[in-house]
Parts: C-alpha cells; sequence; structure tokens
C-alpha cells in the first residue's frame, strides 16, 4: 500500500490542451513540460499530449528522456546549448535551439556537422533575464540569417515579466518592443506563456508556449485553474497513519505551534517536507479527508503532519486525504503557504510515486 502518491489525471491534461488551444486557435502549442512536467511526470505528460504541436524543456537531458520514449514531435531547447558537446547532442536529437546569446551563435558558425537547425532567436524585450538587447537584436538576426548551411528556419520569441498582472503596463511596452523589432521580418513568432494566452489576447501570435495551464493551475492570484475551465491534473493523496486524543492545553507537533482549545481530535498524516509540502504552511491550512476539510495543527514535519479532525465524523487508520487536488486547489494550498503553485507542484519528491489516470 502506498501511504502517499501523487495522482496524474491524463484525460484532464487533454482537456486543458484543448482548452487553451481554443483560446488562441490559430496558434499552434509548445507545450513546457521542463522540470519533469511541473512535477507530473516528465515522459507520460508528453506521451498523454500527443496532440501538442511542439515540447519545450530547459535541459538536454529532459529532451533526451522524451526522445528514447519515443516522443516524435519537435522539441524546443528554452536555454539553448552552452559548448560544442551540446550542439552535437542536440543535433543527434533533432533538437530546435533558443538562441539568445553571441556565444551561442559563433557555436552554430562553427558546427560542422550535416544537422540543420531550426532556431528560435530570443529578444529580451524587458525580462532582463535571457535574450539579445533590443538594440543587439539586428545584428544577431543578421548573423543567424547568414548561417544557410547550418539553420534551416529562423522564428524569434520573447517572454514577459508580468504576464501574470494582467493590467500591468510592462505588458504593453513590451508587447510594443517586440512587434517593432519583428515587422516586417515574415517570420513566425512566440510570445505567450499560460498568463499571456489566458490574459493577454495581443499576446497571441504564431505559437504559444503554456505550462502551467496544461495542468490545470491558474497563474493569477486569487483565482483556479477551474475559473478559466482547466481541470486540476495532479491530486496529491495520503493517509491516516494515526488518530490521537489531545486534551485541551496540550501542544503538538515540533516547538508546540499548535495548542488545543478544547477536548481535540488530531489525525496524523503520511506526508511532510520530505515529500513535497511546505514547512511555511501555517496552523489551519487546509487538508480534505474523506470528503471534508479539516485544519492543519502545528508544523510541517519531514515525513507527517498533524490535523485536527475534533469536527469531522470519525476518522480511522487507512482514510484517505487530498493534501491538494480535485476537491482542494493547489492554488489554495500555495496561497496559504504564501508562495506560487509552481512552487507545490514541482516540488514534489522523487519518493512520491506517480499514479496515472
Amino acid at each position: 500500500m502506498r501511504l502517499i502518491r501523487a495522482c496524474i489525471d491524463t484525460q484532464a491534461l487533454r482537456s486543458n490542451l484543448a482548452t487553451l488551444r481554443a483560446r488562441a486557435p490559430r496558434a499552434r502549442v509548445m507545450a513546457v513540460v521542463k522540470a519533469n512536467a511541473y512535477g507530473h511526470g516528465l515522459v507520460p505528460v508528453a506521451l498523454a499530449l500527443s496532440d501538442a504541436d511542439a515540447f519545450a524543456v530547459a535541459r538536454i537531458e529532459e529532451a533526451t528522456a522524451l526522445r528514447a520514449a519515443g516522443v516524435a514531435q519537435p522539441i524546443v531547447l528554452l536555454e539553448g546549448v552552452v559548448s560544442a558537446e551540446q550542439m552535437q547532442a542536440a543535433a543527434e536529437l533533432g533538437l530546435e535551439l533558443v538562441v539568445h546569446d553571441a556565444l551561442q551563435i559563433a557555436l552554430l558558425e562553427c558546427f560542422r556537422g550535416a544537422h540543420r537547425f531550426a532556431v528560435w532567436l530570443k529578444i529580451d524585450t524587458g525580462m532582463n533575464r535571457l535574450g539579445f538587447r533590443v538594440e543587439d537584436f539586428p545584428a544577431a538576426w543578421s548573423r543567424v540569417q547568414a548561417l544557410h548551411a547550418r539553420v534551416l528556419s529562423v522564428r524569434v520569441l520573447t517572454h514577459l515579466a508580468c504576464a501574470d498582472d494582467r493590467s500591468n503596463p510592462a505588458n504593453a511596452a513590451q508587447l510594443e518592443r517586440f512587434a517593432a523589432l519583428a515587422v516586417g521580418l515574415k517570420v513566425e513568432r512566440s510570445i505567450a506563456n499560460s498568463a499571456a494566452l489566458l490574459g493577454l489576447p495581443a499576446s497571441h501570435t504564431e505559437w504559444v508556449r503554456p505550462g502551467l495551464g496544461l495542468y490545470g493551475l491558474s497563474p493569477f492570484a486569487g483565482q483556479t485553474g477551474a475559473d478559466f475551465g482547466l481541470k486540476a491534473v495532479m491530486t496529491l493523496m495520503s493517509t491516516v497513519i494515526a488518530v490521537r486524543d489531545v486534551r485541551r492545553g496540550e501542544r503538538v507537533g515540533y516547538g508546540g505551534a499548535w495548542t488545543a482549545a478544547r477536548e481535540s481530535r488530531i489525525a496524523i498524516i503520511a506526508g511532510g517536507y520530505g515529500d513535497g509540502l511546505l514547512r511555511s504552511l501555517p496552523n489551519g491550512a487546509p487538508v480534505v479527508i474523506a470528503g471534508r476539510r479539516a485544519p492543519l495543527a502545528g508544523r510541517v514535519s519531514m515525513d507527517m503532519i498533524a490535523v485536527d479532525v475534533t469536527d469531522l465524523p470519525p476518522v480511522r487508520i487507512g482514510a484517505e486525504a487530498e493534501l491538494w487536488g480535485t476537491q482542494l486547489p493547489v492554488e489554495e494550498v500555495a496561497a496559504a503557504a504564501g508562495t506560487l503553485p509552481y512552487e507545490l507542484v514541482c516540488g514534489v519528491s522523487q519518493r512520491v510515486p506517480i499514479e496515472l489516470g
């Protein structure tokens, strides 16, 4: 019996892809599956999303795993390559390269293999992380365009720094900078991540690249994926391993962070920061047991949490508990911990088995 497991709903994945595609029906979809598909399982997620037009990963190791699993769609290496050895590996895997630095253009110029790369030239329009600055882009464009023997095609992309804040003027400023550079190039473009896909229609170009939304999660504070017709893909389930009575005035857990204000019944659930729960979850953060909510009592420890089930019908050892998922939105749990849903789902540890459904 598995005490804790991440249940992955592959039908919800496919439904979310269709929902997001409908938001930009003229665009092709580059499904972002980096970071172990945001903790959902790299290979099973990619296989479930067989209708995606392409996949995006951060590292060559991720692309290698996808190709080994038989994934044939284009795979875009979002961080590009930093050495001749990596470029050779990318060629052997048939990867598309994001090029964001002059060093990467030099690597292309020096490449002597037979493979011709599809290149995504990245423009830094205000994120100040990766990409050619606006004033440096024309020269980079000219250098890449000259590489006919090594470059099969060139597209352009950028990344929005504040897309999760739809009213932020930085979004319009970045879109304007990007449009000014791309005008007249007759080239395919990509701007929109999940937040822009859901909230900034002006960012919808030939390609969109959703990540978080594929997994049924909202990028916007105060909203859940369900508000946009998305379905939760991961349900983190656990098990009650003990139930104990606590007298009024007694304290529970490390540091005695929770004190019983009355005669209480406490359920101990398998799952802690060793599994991906955050220690910053406060007293009162919700857990669902047998379909009803109950509050966290005390600090999250490495392997266990304590939950006050005094107001629930009798809870027994072996009862199932949902830590987040279909009944308890991960966005709500993340808000209680003072973080983003990205951190929770990406942080599910390797000791938590994935169960596909």
